[in-house]
């Protein structure tokens, strides 16, 4: 199987594992504003999350991932499986040792960080270090989790990770409501930690299937090892003042008005879901692949692989940002407006959501062009990118939140991203001498005019509509439906007539998925 087919192959399943996982993420959040509102109870749980995750990315997710996965690849590549154990051995023993360290330091000084991170809280500070205390052990099963996703892709397996995130959020939408009544929002961070446990049980099998060992050892001199912590420290900074940057939004959103930070949090979900279903999945299904023509020194193939996921991830998420941002709110009234969660919380939330939007396409592109660079083994220039545009985001909010409150902290962010997009894509033609850069701009001009051109007759419908039936959750549903259907088949219909490489593309990987 070629090279191209393998990796559509391998998208196409993600795609679909990942909306799946999604929907189901979104149940899970639904679920939590139908219970609890959009206020300081919803802020606490939120707040609660920022230093497991921080955790968690700062030794596994996206950090060992950039590493550890173009090291284990070359030793695949190469036939050099026996050796590649005893280093996914070692990093895995360093890891664990190092994450129950630092979860030990984190669960006695919870309070502390609470009080620091969200003064604004105030009420329901305690409620966020017992949330915070629960939701503690989940990095560790996670770096179980992502090792393993790592291992497996390396091998270009991708179904047990995508199976494993699904489980995840099954568990949090079961458990969550489950013990919601004794124990209220806590009953949902218990789900956190059982979907975590499922997450990394259903990698077992396939583990064991592609020959896993494991060794009981830390070989710090092992030169493989040291390599990957030398690719990895970068990163490690990278994560780190990108999670300053986030402690530092909660921090100013903490001191506004009630229900802000969950605001925020919703808005960045839900601008998040294309990410996450398509560009997330095309960047996992690509990374292997472009690892191992850079570890071949197969440059021409490199640069076609890249310069098609990046048109494929342009030409899929700019419609989808458009057509959120003419659609707000009929999409927030039906996934969040019920129960304790009103009319002005729908308002709240879609004010940062038009910014996090505008940045969709440019968020996605982020999660492609660094594994280009990771592919080279090059985590230096990501990274310090990175902390640029980070600059930039902590700049932005400081200068926009007093004008514009909380959509503030959303459009710095939106900025920020734009910044490294540009210059990750700046470098990265410089590297490689020529990215196919004509064609990804012809895609983008083309696919952008299209999206804003029919963004306005979906919008035009969408407010007929809205007239006729009103704002409810059923009629806002049939808005929804009505309008994205519309939207979705005008584009396919003029793409497919312009003879778009990408309409043609997608529609393959469709098709093959449908037979399958």
């Amino acid at each position: 199987m070629s090279s191209t087919r393998t990796v559509a192959k391998a998208a196409g399943f993600l795609i679909a594992a990942n909306l799946a996982s999604r929907i189901l993420g979104f149940l899970r959040d639904t679920i939590i504003a139908g219970l609890f509102g959009q206020g300081s109870v919803t802020d606490a749980y939120n707040v609660a999350f920022i230093l497991p995750d921080l955790l968690y990315w700062l030794l596994v997710g996206g950090v060992l991932s950039a590493a550890f996965i173009p090291v284990l690849s070359e030793y695949i590549a190469k036939n050099n499986e026996d050796e590649g154990w005893r280093v996914v051995s070692s990093v895995l023993n360093i890891t664990l040792v190092t994450l129950c360290f630092l979860i030990i330091i984190a669960l006695i000084f919870a309070e502390q960080f609470i009080h620091i991170l969200a003064p604004g809280l105030k009420d329901n500070m305690d409620l966020a270090v017992y949330l915070m205390r629960i939701i503690l052990f989940q990095p560790l099963i996670l770096a179980l989790s992502g090792l393993s996703m790592g291992i497996l892709n390396s091998y270009k397996i991708f179904w047990p990770s995508a199976l494993g995130s699904v489980l995840y959020n099954v568990c949090i939408v079961f458990f969550g409501p489950l013990l919601a009544p004794r124990l209220g929002i806590g009953g949902f961070a218990v789900g956190v930690v059982v979907g975590a446990l499922a997450n990394f049980l259903v990698q077992i099998p396939a583990l064991k299937k592609v020959g896993f060992r494991y060794y009981p050892l830390i070989d710090w001199r092992h030169p493989a090892v040291q390599r990957i912590a030398f690719l990895a420290l970068p990163i490690i900074l990278s994560f780190v003042l990108n999670q300053i940057q986030v402690m530092v939004n909660a921090n100013l959103g903490s001191s506004l008005a009630e229900g802000s930070i969950t605001a925020i949090n919703y808005s960045n979900r839900l601008s998040q879901l294309p990410i996450g279903i398509f560009a997330v999945a095309i960047a996992m299904a690509v990374f292997p692949t472009i690892t191992e023509q850079a570890a071949l020194r197969q440059w021409e193939d490199f640069r076609i692989m890249s310069s098609r996921a990046i048109r494929m991830v342009m030409f899929v998420t700019i419609p989808i940002s458009i057509g959120m941002i003419v659609l707000r709110y009929p999409l927030i009234r039906v996934l969040f407006q019920h129960g304790k969660f009103s009319t002005e919380d729908t308002l709240m939330t879609a004010i940062p959501l038009v910014y996090f939007c505008l940045g969709i396409a440019a968020q996605s592109l982020i999660q492609i062009l660094p594994r280009m660079f990771y592919a080279l083994q090059d985590t230096w220039t990501p990274a310090l990118i990175g902390i640029l545009a980070m600059g930039v985001n902590l700049i932005g909010a400081l200068l926009l939140i007093r004008p514009l409150a909380h959509g503030g902290l959303a459009l710095a962010n939106m900025i920020a991203s734009f910044v490294n997009m540009f210059l990750l894509l700046l470098i990265l033609k410089r590297r490689l001498g020529r990215i196919d850069g004509r064609r990804v701009l012809l895609t983008f001009v083309k696919t952008l005019v299209i999206s804003v051109l029919l963004g306005g007759i979906v919008w035009y419908w969408s407010v007929w509509l809205t007239n006729i039936w009103g704002a409810g959750t059923i009629s806002s549903l049939i808005v929804l439906v009505t309008s994205s259907a519309l939207g979705a088949l005008l584009f396919a219909i003029i793409a497919g007539i312009l003879r778009m490489d990408e309409f043609g593309q997608l529609t393959g990987l469709l098709r093959n998925r449908f037979k399958e």
